[in-house]
């Protein structure tokens, strides 16, 4: 007789019931927390340096970052003056519930209003683990192409916001602002979109707009 087991399946139980441990461990605190994800290079870090001043100004603000090597990111962060920790995946793709929930256990939970999560660059895996925040967001630069939602599609459909970045550029490569919009609406409908730029500051005001008025709305902070 074959015995069959699935390990992936397993993995990923484990991984919710530890994401809602995450969850009730934030909750309990008044704590909003979001997952940033995206691709290697298209402006995470950007984003938080870029936005963080902006929130410190009403908010406590911590941040977990992960990366599979280096502390380049989270120095960059830390820079600002916030609780940064860091987490080294090594060859893992990922952040999962559990790295998560380590970290937490090493932050001053009591001095934290938002919490953002900046997940390892892929487009892949991030989406796959419930990490127990409040929101997943998407990151897509414009330099990466307008096909990226429909190749995917787990990215955009587990995403409450999409972000378009490096709007800057338009003009200079070829993305078509309307396809990469439909095509993540085809996929997610719910899925509000904003476009900025890091590297300007334009659009930046109503991306730390979406992140208060979500907090608001999540009832508990």
């Amino acid at each position: 007789m074959m015995h069959q087991i699935n390990v992936g399946e397993d993995l990923r139980e484990r991984n919710r019931e530890i994401a809602d441990e995450n969850r009730e461990m934030l909750r309990s605190r008044g704590i909003f927390s979001l997952n940033i994800m995206s691709a290697p290079g298209a402006g995470k870090t950007s984003l938080l340096v870029r936005s963080i001043p902006l929130l410190m100004e009403k908010y406590r603000i911590a941040v977990i970052e992960g990366d599979l090597q280096t502390t380049r990111d989270a120095e960059r962060v830390a820079a600002l003056g916030i609780d940064v920790h860091q987490i080294q995946t090594g060859g893992v793709c990922h952040l999962d519930a559990s790295m998560i929930h380590s970290a937490l256990h090493q932050l001053d939970l009591d001095s934290i209003d938002i919490l953002l999560i900046e997940n390892v660059g892929n487009l892949v895996c991030p989406a796959e683990f419930d990490l127990g925040v409040d929101a997943r967001v998407m990151l897509l630069s414009i330099t990466e192409g307008d096909d990226k939602p429909k190749k995917y599609p787990l990215m955009f459909s587990e995403s409450r916001l999409l972000i378009l970045n490096k709007i800057d550029l338009l003009g200079m490569v070829d993305f078509d602002l309307e396809k990469a919009r439909k095509e993540a609406k085809d996929l997610n409908p719910g899925i509000e979109i904003l476009e900025l730029s890091c590297r300007t500051g334009e659009g930046i005001e109503a991306w730390t707009g979406w992140i208060e008025r979500l907090r608001s709305e999540s009832g508990a902070y």
